[in-house]
């Protein structure tokens, strides 16, 4: 037999609390399941191959060490890397790359890009990253010209704008992307002080010891090329900060509507 049930329980006494309760976060990933994107990630393996294709054709077409020192080629290979790395997780349903890396990769193929195009279209002598100091006038080095300051970068705008979702840049990435090009400025100020005698851009070929024309020591003085690089820099600050500004403005790209199971159907009569 069991013990009849009793009609009035008394109260448990209340336990008393220790410590305030605290709010805990919630990542989303915790809460909604990640969704492997094929598309996305042949997109960007297809990025990822176009940009190591075209530092290879480069590197045939040139001094491996003095085409491997130039901006362009560093910034295409990060981007590179990136991309890779970012199409095997969008194939395999993981966690993007962080932010701060995937918008430094984008940042510096821009600016790229943007210096070629409105700094170093018309200089003379012409600006070649293969061929220092002389025009390029073969097919295939105008190629890997278009391929890495035009074709590379816009392909890396297009992964961004449609197939990247928004507001994950943020604003205390922009002064940290910088480093980079500081080091940088750093790098070719040093090299062409310390170009040994004897080299080609020590025989006085225009272009060949400094990598650009606006960082030229020899043809403007420290004073000159340190306002020039005080400008660019000022110059790349803005791109960033215009970079995160889009970033939160633009639509989601990415965003899929949910489905319930069922559908609201008219009312009858």
């Amino acid at each position: 037999m069991t013990a009849p049930i009793p009609r009035d329980i008394p109260e448990l006494p209340a336990i008393p609390r220790t410590h305030a309760l605290i709010p805990s976060y919630v990542p989303a990933a915790a809460v909604v399941a990640p969704v492997r994107r094929p598309l996305v990630g042949v997109f960007r393996l297809l990025i990822a191959a176009l940009a190591a294709t075209t530092v290879a054709l480069t590197l045939l077409l040139g001094s491996p060490v003095r085409v491997l020192s130039h901006f362009a080629v560093q910034s295409t290979i990060l981007l590179a890397l990136v991309t890779a790395a970012s199409a095997r997780r969008a194939w395999t349903a993981r966690k993007p790359l962080p932010s701060a890396l995937t918008g430094a990769a984008l940042l510096y193929v821009v600016i790229t890009a943007l210096v070629d195009h409105l700094l170093l279209a018309d200089t003379t002598p012409p600006f070649s990253v293969t061929t220092p100091g002389t025009a390029s006038t073969g097919w295939h080095h105008l190629l890997t010209d278009v391929l890495l300051h035009t074709v590379v970068p816009a392909a890396a705008v297009l992964d961004w704008l449609l197939l990247t979702a928004p507001g994950t840049l943020r604003l205390r990435q922009a002064a940290s992307w910088l480093v980079y090009p500081v080091a940088y400025l750093a790098f070719t100020l040093a090299r062409g002080a310390l170009d040994m005698p004897g080299t080609v851009a020590a025989k006085g070929e225009a272009g060949t010891r400094y990598f650009y024309p606006f960082l030229d020591v020899a043809a403007h003085g420290y004073r000159h090329v340190l306002a020039n690089a005080l400008l660019l820099g000022l110059a790349f600050y803005a791109l960033a900060l215009v970079l995160v500004a889009l970033d939160h403005t633009r639509p989601n790209p990415t965003r899929h509507r949910t489905k319930t199971g069922f559908r609201l159907q008219p009312p009858v009569g």
